[in-house]
């Protein structure tokens, strides 16, 4: 796919989460999404298990600022040193950092609680959207588009995919479980930071074709 396709794709990506979100916010501002909400809850509370609690646990604290910045700290030194990339560390540094900033403006303006029907950790704050979800859609969608053109290999990409869905949906799925989300928190989260991650990716390919194009005229 050429930087045009790449362009079209980001955009399409942001235009669907933004709807996505969008609809989110109103089902939740309307009290529509109640029952949806209890029904995942329960459902999903249901597998309770020691066992289970530890697993969960182990993926929210993966999807902590901490190992978050861990993992942000570790990309740079790898784009910087391994790849020499430049252009490549502004477009990580404006996911990582804003992601969270753009998940408290968004919560300072719903204001949600948080659920109460059967918590196993204690957090405060606010609940929608959900900044683990968040964190972890933007941190993995990030290294998957930077990480995918250094795979020369369909499984390799196919692998790289499943294993960043996977701490994606763990993630999201471990603040349901330990009862400090409702679902459409994660929902919310996923569709936030799918449109903050597309536009600034389109932004970055937009760059990258702008610079193409200059390359090209200068060769002429």
């Amino acid at each position: 796919m050429g930087l045009k396709g790449n362009l079209l794709s980001a955009f399409l990506v942001s235009l669907i989460s933004l709807i996505g979100f969008s609809f989110m916010a109103v089902l939740i501002s309307g009290q529509h999404i109640v029952q949806f909400d209890q029904s995942v809850i329960s459902f999903i509370q249901g597998f309770e298990s020691s066992a289970l609690t530890s697993i969960m646990k182990l993926f929210t604290f993966i999807g902590s600022f901490s190992v978050v910045l861990v993992i942000f700290l570790i990309a740079l030194f790898v784009l910087y040193k391994v790849f020499k990339y430049r252009t490549e560390l502004i477009l990580l540094v404006v996911v990582i950092v804003g992601t969270p900033i753009l998940n408290q403006v968004l919560k300072a303006i719903f204001h949600r609680t948080r659920p109460d029907f059967h918590r196993l950790i204690e957090v405060g704050g606010y609940s929608f959207p959900s900044g683990h979800a968040m964190n972890a859609f933007a941190v993995y969608g990030i290294l998957t588009f930077l990480l995918w053109r250094h795979i020369p290999t369909r499984l390799g990409r196919t692998v790289l995919i499943i294993i960043s869905s996977l701490f994606i949906i763990m993630i999201g799925t471990s603040r349901i479980y330990l009862g400090v989300h409702y679902p459409s928190d994660i929902i919310g989260g996923y569709f936030a930071s799918g449109f903050w991650l597309a536009i600034v990716i389109w932004f970055f390919q937009r760059y990258k074709e702008k610079q193409s194009k200059r390359k090209h005229l200068s060769e002429k």
